[in-house]
């Protein structure tokens, strides 16, 4: 009994994730399992996954957060909105640069935050009040009839971000069946050979019971997915990048030493730098990483709404943050996983489409992430102080 309680409690934010789907479904008469809302909870949500996954690596250095990556995705599309609509630079040229503008920010906030040692949220908050201005200025300037809006995107840009794989239209996407079953068949083996492998090495393991039961709900999910896709048009291209990204981070974070590095400076960064890490260079690399993936986001953010405002990018730093929370990420740093974070951002998701389709007021929806966001972190504080004493 105690063994599926502990199993309860690891997977509960799913169990959770689970419930609050099957609720909206009820509450919308079934519009919210229809393949269109299913691709639209993919695509209206896919900045949630990308900012989370950088959020994850800063949250795993000691609780640390990024709060200007909100204003920073408004400030990146004015300036990608300049180069590829008034300047007319062109799609690779104009993303390029819009990556090196990334990069040399992120330089300079892991360089304040690392070496500088001004606290995280102090900088960030810096960025999070400059960006917005810098971008609705640019925005007013370069805009057409000074409308802070620039649109007309060239094709290309929105294809790679907002458009289809292998488009069809009222017709079943075999493409995406073939996929799905392509993605189920690798899921059942990493579990398999996941669990032999920790066997031949002598670690714990879970039991082939239960390697079946994850592999048959992984495989349920998926082709579900697959099939309500299908009939949806085809794969999202923002897909293709979420799941790039995910797949990358999961890599890095559970089977590289610099990954391990994140985790170990959060749980104790003065004994992590006395054995011989650079903490400060895991530090600069952090928010160097969100800086990169804020650019992308801003990319898909773009693409989506097919413009650049000075109202892009509102509120993505609080619903990074409160899915990598929710997704089980310590708000104290050193633990969390990329499974949980996709698990807390796709709950985010689903309560953001859930209530838009319900119609939620706006303040409303806020308060109910606001609660979600309180109960995870109570369940986090109540399940740290049970293992303590323990």
């Amino acid at each position: 009994m105690a063994k599926y309680l502990e199993l309860l409690k690891k997977n509960a934010m799913l169990i959770v994730l689970v419930l609050v789907y099957i609720f909206f479904i009820g509450m919308t008469n079934g519009s919210m399992f229809s393949p269109m809302n299913v691709s639209n909870l993919i695509t209206q949500n896919a900045y949630v996954f990308v900012l989370a996954t950088g959020m994850l690596m800063c949250m795993l250095t000691g609780g640390n957060i990024d709060l200007s990556c909100g204003s920073f995705v408004c400030f990146m599309g004015a300036v990608g909105g300049i180069l590829m609509v008034v300047k007319e630079m062109g799609t690779g040229v104009s993303i390029f640069l819009m990556l090196v503008v990334g990069i040399i920010y992120g330089c300079i906030l892991g360089f304040l935050v690392a070496y500088v040692n001004i606290p995280p949220w102090i900088a960030t908050l810096a960025g999070f009040l400059a960006f917005r201005g810098w971008g609705t200025q640019l925005l007013t300037d370069y805009s057409p009839g000074k409308t802070g809006s620039i649109s007309n995107f060239p094709a290309a840009f929105l294809k790679i971000f907002s458009g289809k794989l292998f488009e069809t239209q009222g017709t079943l996407n075999i493409v995406c069946l073939v996929v799905g079953i392509a993605a189920s068949v690798i899921v059942v083996l990493v579990n398999v050979m996941g669990r032999a492998n920790k066997l031949k090495k002598g670690y714990e393991a879970d039991s082939m019971t239960a390697v079946i039961v994850k592999s048959v709900l992984s495989v349920a999910a998926i082709m579900i997915i697959a099939y309500k896709l299908a009939w949806a048009g085809g794969i999202p291209t923002v897909l293709v990048w979420v799941v790039g990204i995910v797949l990358v981070y999961s890599f890095i974070t559970s089977k590289t030493t610099l990954g391990r590095y994140f985790y170990t400076i959060g749980g104790n960064k003065e004994a992590t730098r006395l054995s011989g890490v650079d903490t400060r260079m895991i530090m600069f690399l952090a928010y160097l990483n969100m800086a990169v993936l804020t650019v992308i986001t801003s990319y898909i953010a773009m693409a989506r709404f097919q413009a650049a405002n000075s109202t892009a990018g509102t509120n993505y730093e609080m619903d990074a943050i409160a899915a990598c929370v929710v997704g089980g990420v310590s708000a104290y740093g050193g633990s969390g996983s990329v499974f949980g974070m996709v698990v807390g951002a796709t709950l985010i998701g689903v309560i953001n489409l859930g209530m838009q389709l319900m119609g939620v007021d706006a303040d409303w929806q806020k308060i109910v992430k606001g609660a979600v966001l309180l109960g995870a972190v109570v369940f986090d504080i109540l399940a740290a102080k049970k293992n303590s004493t323990k």
